[in-house]
């Protein structure tokens, strides 16, 4: 999430909305965005409604859930998804600001 971080004013220049999904309950949710100042919004899923949706693993012997980015259209159409090996596995922002140019072009 700190790698979103990092380029939020570029997606919210794209009018790009970022959205983290995380398996915490609400109020542990809260905390954790309000402890690390993240400006995006986040969705807590402790029912795993969420990952079975979009098909996220979990590898409890890889520290829960495997990363996955997912770029949604205005019409809810998923037009990409990564998802990652490993906790290391995200792609870089710029990448995903690209495809973001992309879509908005076409």
């Amino acid at each position: 999430m700190a790698q979103l971080r990092q380029d939020y004013t570029e997606f919210e220049r794209r009018n790009t909305v970022v959205l983290v999904v995380g398996p915490e309950n609400a109020e542990a949710f809260a905390r954790y965005f309000d402890e690390n100042s993240l400006p995006f919004v986040g969705l807590p899923d402790p029912s795993r409604n969420v990952l079975a949706l979009y098909q996220q693993e979990v590898n409890l012997f890889k520290m829960g859930r495997m990363p996955a980015q997912f770029l949604v259209d205005r019409n809810g159409l998923t037009r990409y998804a990564h998802y990652g090996r490993t906790m290391a596995d995200i792609p870089e922002n710029a990448e995903i600001l690209s495809l973001i140019d992309e879509l908005n072009a076409g």
